[in-house]
């Protein structure tokens, strides 16, 4: 615990509201309750947790106590703020939940506070892409709008004065699951695949967290390609629909004319897929989510088609970084769980794929990563702490090479592919048990990749 933690704890007063684990959506917490003069006091399970410098030198007088969840102090309060990184599981909040303390989060604390109408993404793939391409067309619609919560700035800092006329919020599960009064104007699950299956107790654990998105009365979009979701419906509400496949009456998909692919709405032709900036069936299937959220938050289709024209994707989301003797490379470092690799491939698999995967597998079984690499992926090039797990469950289906870095994978990339192959990072895995964050892992991929392209000799 730090000198100053340690002189705040004695203070031992009661406070109403205790943030339990600090870092950036802790800090936000602080900093919202500090400017509307509310006290409260922080938590945290590490000695020196991030934001804890700034905490100290903003709120000099704040109690704090680090190296573990102090007891005493949550069950003074009223509420806990607890953030995302912390399961509401933890012995110490089913304590103080039994005992009457109120457990909540930094989403549900926006939901008391903001007026404007909300835009909630949620799901295991593609929730950053839609989030920023809601924000996009909103934009280019003329609407003063906001995007944050799980991208970008927290759900709390982007409350003003002054309210938008509309805000656009990415969920996680972890956020979900201290949410309780959202009233989304819009609101959907993406789709369902194995994720986080280290803090869930199975996949209809996970899906029901998500599923939270949907509380309220606004407009539920539902794919319904994803079985999962497709449970979620509720034949009380409005529901809009999207599918890869061609749509109904009333709902978004795919038609085909002149030997090309529409988004469509009904039979109503929107855009040919040729026209998009962005590719893949991934994004496609992320273009006619974020028309649909769109279309349930009264925004023209025209802004949102010319964005589609013209936005070229995330960074680190199946990002092309270089073609090279008839080879093109990808970066999709974003890829940190199963069912996002799984995208990515079916997106590109009308080329051999060499596959670079590896990292913290967090609790996943990767089933449905061996389906999809049947037939698509000519060779498996695995590294970091869950290469055993993938090797035994992709070797039947494909050639595998292990090696012990990403560097070295690029290496052998680099040596076996051949003209018409994709080389594709698409980890399938968290990235912390080699790296920073999967930033981190994309900037070391992309050097790699420049240093080979560029020097055209092995690295």
């Amino acid at each position: 615990m730090t000198e100053k933690s340690r002189m705040n704890k004695q203070h031992n007063l009661n406070v109403d509201t205790v943030i339990v684990g600090l870092g950036v959506t802790g800090l936000s917490c602080a900093r919202f309750l500090g400017s509307r003069g509310l006290s409260f006091a922080v938590t945290d399970t590490r000695e020196t947790p991030p934001g804890l410098v700034e905490l100290m030198e903003e709120f000099p007088n704040t109690v704090i106590s680090t190296s573990e969840l102090d007891l005493d102090l949550i069950m003074s309060a009223k509420q806990c703020l607890v953030s995302p990184g912390i399961s509401i599981k933890t012995p110490a909040l089913i304590d103080a939940e039994q005992a009457g303390v109120e457990i909540i989060g930094d989403i549900e604390l926006f939901a008391r506070h903001a007026d404007a109408p909300v835009v909630s993404i949620t799901g295991a793939n593609g929730k950053s892409t839609v989030t920023t391409l809601v924000y996009e067309m909103a934009k280019a619609a003329g609407l003063d709008v906001r995007a944050g919560g799980n991208l970008g700035l927290p759900a709390l800092d982007l409350i003003d004065d002054i309210e938008p006329d509309l805000y656009i919020l990415e969920l996680s599960s972890f956020q979900l699951e201290t949410t309780h009064n959202l009233n989304s104007l819009a609101a959907t699950v993406l789709n369902i695949s194995e994720d986080h299956m280290d803090r869930y107790a199975g996949i209809a654990d996970y899906a029901g967290a998500k599923e939270r998105v949907y509380q309220g009365s606004g407009a539920m979009i539902i794919n319904s390609d994803d079985p999962a979701v497709g449970r979620m419906t509720n034949v009380n509400r409005e529901i809009i629909r999207f599918t890869l496949n061609e749509p109904m009456e009333s709902e978004f998909g795919i038609l085909h004319k002149d030997n090309e692919a529409w988004l469509a709405f009904g039979d109503q032709y929107l855009i040919s897929i040729s026209e998009m900036k962005i590719q893949g069936l991934h994004n496609i299937s992320n273009a006619l989510a974020a028309l649909a959220l769109g279309r349930a938050a009264g925004i023209a289709d025209e802004p949102m088609l010319d964005v589609l024209r013209t936005w070229p994707g995330l960074s680190h989301r199946c990002e092309w970084i270089a073609e090279h003797n008839g080879v093109d490379w990808y970066n999709d470092s974003k890829g940190t769980n199963e069912g996002a690799t799984v995208a990515a491939i079916n997106g590109f698999a009308d080329r051999p794929i060499i596959l670079i995967a590896g990292g913290d597998g967090k609790g996943a079984k990767f089933n449905d990563l061996a389906t999809a690499a049947k037939g698509a992926v000519k060779q498996a090039i695995l590294f970091g702490k869950d290469a055993p797990l993938l090797e035994n469950k992709l070797q039947a289906v494909t050639e595998i090479i292990r090696v012990k870095d990403l560097a070295e994978a690029v290496k052998v990339a680099g040596k076996i592919a051949v003209k018409g192959d994709r080389v594709l990072l698409s980890p399938a895995c968290a990235s912390l048990d080699m790296f920073k964050n999967y930033i981190v892992r994309a900037e070391e991929f992309i050097k790699a990749v420049n240093e080979f392209v560029n020097q055209g000799v092995e690295i």
